[in-house]
């Protein structure tokens, strides 16, 4: 007999969504060129207040959100690797670390765009605080940074059609609704409330306000 628990709260998914959203917007602009540059800034700086927003969630937020219970000790890892363990409600041992590196990556791809500077249609608002040097090679990062989201993204995407084809798991779904259907024996102890969902708001329009003012 299975049940129904709340596993995502609606601030992760929230950022979830937005954060591919703004990633493939941002993509998007840049490769179209010109004056799209400034939009795939705003895409930058979008993406920038989520990462650091879901940081700070990492800490404070619902149960499986945060980094102290999803983030597998190397026993716990090992033995997930070794069928020894199941992956858990939340994300797997191994789905933890993916989303640890997406979220280095994409944060040092929106810092370092801060820097970045194109020679022609863009450069970062905080470029100028900074020597030539430093602006060439936080740009150089920038360019190269890229191509390890498009395979950390793409190994993501892998892993979710793995799951729904291979192993009959659809993670899609939890991940839109916050919930997910388990055997009545399993418990949930993720909290999803309104007072919780305010939080996450005031968070994130702090961060957002925070990045305005240090951006202009």
């Amino acid at each position: 007999m299975n049940k129904t628990v709340r596993v995502w709260d609606l601030p992760i998914r929230l950022f979830h969504w937005t954060l591919a959203l703004s990633i493939a917007l941002g993509i998007v602009f840049v490769k179209i060129g010109g004056n799209a540059i400034q939009w795939h800034a705003y895409c930058g700086y979008v993406t920038l207040t989520l990462v650091i927003f879901r940081i700070i969630w990492g800490f404070v937020g619902s149960w499986h959100a945060r980094f102290f219970n999803f983030v597998p000790s190397p026993k716990r890892f090992t033995d997930y690797l070794r069928g020894q363990t199941e992956g858990g409600l939340g994300h797997s041992p191994l789905g933890a670390f993916s989303v640890l590196a997406l979220l280095l990556a994409v944060l040092i791809q929106a810092l370092t765009g801060l820097f970045a500077d194109d020679d022609i249609f863009f450069q970062g608002p905080l470029a100028k605080y900074v020597s030539n040097s430093k602006v060439a090679f936080l740009t150089s990062v920038h360019h190269f940074n890229q191509y390890i989201i498009f395979a950390l993204v793409g190994l993501h995407v892998l892993a979710i059609f793995y799951y729904l084809l291979v192993k009959k798991d659809n993670l899609i779904q939890p991940m839109i609704t916050g919930d997910k259907n388990v055997p009545a024996n399993i418990s949930s102890q993720a909290v999803d409330t309104m007072r919780q969902r305010l939080a996450a708001l005031m968070i994130l329009l702090g961060v957002g306000i925070g990045l305005y003012y240090l951006i202009r």
